[in-house]
Parts: C-alpha cells; structure tokens; sequence
C-alpha cells in the first residue's frame, strides 16, 4: 500500500488553494483506498456501505444505517474511528434513556476549603468526533429529539451556555427494521435531517465463510491511522469547492420535483404511489452527495451519474409512500428506480 503524502495545512493561503485542493483530493483518493485496505482487515466486505458512511462524513451529513442484527454495524464504525483517529462514543438507545444521559448533566459541586457551592457540567458521549448511536427507534421521541438537535445546530445549551461540539461530528444512526413492537419510529420530519438512509444487506455465502472463518480464530488486528481529524476538515471544505455544471444542479432538482406528487412534475406513478415527496434539502443533498463521490474517486467535477449513484440513498427515507403502494408491494426504492428512468439525465 503506497504511503499517503501529507498536504502542508500551515502554508500561507496564497500558496494553497488551487494547488493544495488539488493535493488534497489527490490525498484523498489515495486515503480511500487505504481506508478500504486496513476495514478489509476487520470487516468482510460491505465496501459500498462504507463508501456511502464516508461520503457523508466528508459532507458535514450524518447518516442513518438500517439492517438486522449480526451484520457489524457496530464493529464497522468502531472501525472507521480508529483508522481516521477520530473520538468514538457508543450510546445504546433504550426505553428508559433520558435526553441528560446523551448530552450531559449538572452536577453540584462543594468547595472543601469555602464551602461554597456551585454546578458543573457533566459531558455527555455526544461529546465525540464519532458518535454511534445505536438502535434510534427504541428510544421516546424527547431522547431522539435532545440527539437530532445537536446533530442539526452541532452544540448544546447547558445552564444558559452554548456548548460547542468536537469538530468534525458526525452521526451514524443504526435501526433494526424487524422486532418494530414497542419501538418509536422515526417522523419523517426528523428522518429528513439524515442526509443519508443506508441499508446492510446480508453477506454473500463466500462472504459469510470469511466471515466465520476469520471471527472464529485467534487474531491480533493492527490498525494503521489512514486520515487524521485535521484533513478530514480540511477534505469537507475542498468537497463543497468542486464545481457542478447547471445541467447536473438541474437534474438533482428535477429528480427531487418528480417525487413530489399532484404537481406539474410529478408522472403517474408518483401521483399514484406517493403521499409526499422529498423536499428542497434533498436537492441539495443530491449535489453534495454527488461531489463528495466525485472526491473520493479523484474527479475534478461532477458528472450526472454521481447524482444517479447517490439518489437511492438520498431520496429513500424522504419519499412516502401510500396505502395503494403499499397494498401493492411498492416501496420507496422502487419509486427511486423509476424516477431514475423517468427523469433526463444531461
């Protein structure tokens, strides 16, 4: 594996920008594939989740990871940390978790010497480069809503003082579709402030005797650092400066008006299927999400097949659908599909 080369972060601006973007995505196509070279060591496949994880990481998105038990949600992420040298938290949600136990609490505190009292605050996990939080759904909506708060405003008010988060944050959100009794799912509202809904599926059988293989022996797995927190920053500035042609800003838009049923945009089966469509930030998800892919595989501008890779895991949790879809096996991935069909692509 070739060593990556560090880009210089302290020289002065005029000497970077142009050359040291450059240097940068360079850094970074050549981080990715590292990255996947040291989570083969751990995880069996599973490449495509982790490009999608990434993807959002390096837009200031947080993602929302769905898939039964024993696919190594948990182990992927833990994983991830260690290689960027990011801080990881894990919080598993319950029914009886409280909004302090994710953000952090006051505490009284005594002087020994003056008696005095006074509060501190106590952090919570949420104060982490890399938080997991673990089966979402199984948690009331006033634990949900103290975490998407702090997702979406990325700081925490304690006692009247705003308390900013560790930078980069990112959230990985796991919920487990089957055992929904008892469960609190999401509001498509709050659903809308994942960036990306990205879904495990089952290994292949040559996978799973890998998998079994590898779980069930001795091993000592080293890690190698592949990016630090410092360039996973400066990587989230330079995505946002990658240009985007008007032709693919309006595909992304047209792929989001087209969700959108009993408007002029909407085909037949949108207006058949769908109660309510994806909304203005998934437009803007859309192109994010596509320069970002663009990044990580070393292109320089972003091409209309970036919006079309990236629309299945943009637009499935903001496409509702209705009771005739459902009474005839219709999801929202399937609308995604024909939408991809039905809308010109430049």
């Amino acid at each position: 594996m070739a060593e990556i080369q560090p880009v210089n972060f302290d020289a002065p601006a005029g000497e970077q920008n142009a050359a040291s973007d450059l240097a940068l995505l360079k850094v970074l196509q050549q981080g990715r594939e590292a990255l996947m070279s040291e989570m083969s060591k751990v995880v069996v496949g599973q490449k495509e989740v982790v490009d999608q994880i990434l993807m959002a990481l390096f837009c200031r998105g947080h993602a929302l990871i769905v898939g039964v038990p024993g696919l190594a949600k948990t182990l992927m992420v833990r994983t991830l940390a260690r290689i960027l040298d990011l801080s990881f938290n894990r919080v598993q949600f319950t029914p009886d978790l409280m909004p302090s136990d994710i953000v952090g609490t006051e505490v009284v505190e005594e002087d020994p010497a003056t008696r005095k009292r006074s509060f501190r605050f106590l952090k919570g996990p949420i104060f982490a480069n890399l938080i997991l939080a673990d089966e979402i759904n199984r948690t009331p909506p006033k634990t949900q809503a103290a975490l998407l708060e702090a997702m979406e405003e990325r700081r925490v008010t304690a006692g009247g003082e705003g308390l900013e988060l560790p930078n980069p944050f990112f959230v990985l959100a796991t919920q487990n579709p089957i055992e929904q009794e008892g469960t609190y799912p999401l509001p498509e509202a709050q659903l809308d402030r994942f960036m990306f809904e990205i879904r495990i599926a089952y290994p292949t059988k040559q996978e799973e005797v890998e998998i079994v293989r590898t779980t069930t022996a001795l091993r000592d797995t080293e890690l190698k650092t592949v990016l630090t927190a410092a360039q996973v920053l400066e990587v989230q500035k330079v995505v946002r400066k990658i240009p985007v042609g008007e032709p693919v800003v309006k595909y992304a838009v047209d792929l989001a008006c087209a969700s959108r049923p009993n408007t002029p945009d909407a085909p037949d089966f949108v207006n058949q299927w769908v109660r309510w469509g994806a909304g203005p930030r998934a437009s803007q998800f859309l192109i994010l999400a596509a320069k970002a892919r663009a990044a990580v595989r070393g292109n320089f501008a972003v091409a209309a097949s970036d919006v079309e890779a990236v629309a299945p895991v943009v637009l499935r949790h903001r496409i509702v659908t209705n009771f005739h879809a459902e009474s005839e096996g219709i999801n929202s991935d399937e609308i995604v599909r024909r939408l991809l069909g039905h809308v010109a692509k430049p």
